[in-house]
């Protein structure tokens, strides 16, 4: 199995290769370089993992949550890579991918910092590659954050340093470990990825969209694109 993945929902641009279960990665923090480096970053993590385009099964995606511009430019490239090549898209939750930063297995709360005095956030049991949903995904203030039950959580994200740590206050005990630095990455989405593809998940390239959260940012996208339909 061969995948290209695209991870771009936070300040951390990341594009992987999976290779029956090898990785090779480009990682980097880089604020507004995004679109300058995916492409550039694909081609080269092919050709180092010496696989054509062709020889891919399919393309890996995290599709948010997280920074507008980001989510959608990861979804528009991979969207565009998938149709040139007939292949399918494997859309991974982009908390999904922040919960395999967990050093082990067991039960992971991922938080990414949404800005505007709120958190991404969404419980996760992890096993090895794989990671299952424990709650939906919800955008809130860390404030009101509903919690989950029990002891024995790893924390994972920005979320968990945002408002000045509150999130992870509220935790409290029930933490045993946080990593309020750690980012998505794309080897990670392609990891979830061949999970999809293995189990018969994956979809047309233009039936993927990018999960926002905020019903207000789709609603000003959607009164955007009707503005500019009108004006013709």
């Amino acid at each position: 199995m061969k995948l290209l993945a695209f991870e771009t929902a936070t300040e951390a641009c990341s594009v992987a290769v999976y290779a029956d279960g090898a990785v090779l990665e480009r990682f980097e923090v880089a604020p507004r370089r995004h679109a300058e480096l995916a492409l550039p970053w694909a081609e080269a993590v092919l050709a180092e993992a010496g696989i054509a385009r062709s020889a891919l099964d399919a393309i890996a995606v995290g599709r948010g949550p997280g920074a507008f511009t980001g989510v959608r430019l990861a979804i528009a490239i991979a969207q565009g890579i998938a149709l040139g090549l007939d292949r399918p898209l494997l859309p991974v939750s982009t908390l999904a991918a922040l919960a395999m930063r967990a050093p082990g297995d067991g039960d992971v709360l991922a938080a990414i910092d949404a800005r505007m005095g709120e958190v991404y956030v969404a419980a996760f049991r992890r096993s090895g590659d794989a990671v299952d949903a424990c709650s939906d995904e919800r955008v809130v203030a860390p404030a009101a954050c509903v919690l989950p039950a029990g002891t024995g959580w790893q924390g994972v994200g920005t979320g968990f340093a945002a408002a000045d740590g509150l999130l992870q206050a509220r935790m409290g005990d029930r933490l045993v470990a946080v990593d309020a630095a750690a980012l998505p990455h794309a080897a990670d989405v392609a990891r979830l990825g061949a999970r999809l593809l293995a189990e018969g998940h994956a979809v047309a390239p233009e039936r993927v969209e990018p999960a926002y959260l905020r019903d207000n940012v789709a609603q000003t996208i959607s009164e955007r694109e009707a503005l500019r339909a009108a004006s013709g």
